[in-house]
């Protein structure tokens, strides 16, 4: 994979990602390294709203960029991204759910089961 110009820290993260995703045979981490190889201004912006109307409770869910807090969120549900709104998280946590960076959940779920996809 070309890997574009960017910022070290996402750079290393999405390499990290291909590298382990083949390593592990998990094409969801190899979707979310594409993902975020993607150019800033089309990199996914999901609303709280997006993630409370696809989401189910008790969900590992994972947006390859960022959360916004725009909605009201219900569910249960761990969210990882790559960025979280202070609102975003805010809501998030006291609904009860969980938020977590990319690598942390990497490091939770290496195989990448039961995690999906919202972008």
């Amino acid at each position: 994979m070309k890997l574009r110009k960017k910022n070290e820290i996402t750079k290393a993260l999405v390499e990290k990602l291909h590298v382990e995703s083949e390593k592990n045979e998990s094409g969801v981490w190899n979707a979310v390294a594409k993902n975020l190889n993607r150019p800033r201004r089309v990199r996914f912006e999901v609303n709280l709203s997006s993630i409370e109307r696809y989401a189910k409770p008790k969900e590992t869910i994972i947006v390859p960029g960022v959360v916004l807090g725009t909605g009201v969120i219900t569910k249960h549900v761990n969210v990882a991204a790559l960025r979280f709104s202070g609102n975003a998280k805010a809501k998030i946590e006291k609904a009860g759910g969980e938020c977590l960076s990319i690598e942390e959940l990497y490091e939770k779920n290496a195989k990448g089961k039961g995690i999906r996809i919202i972008g």
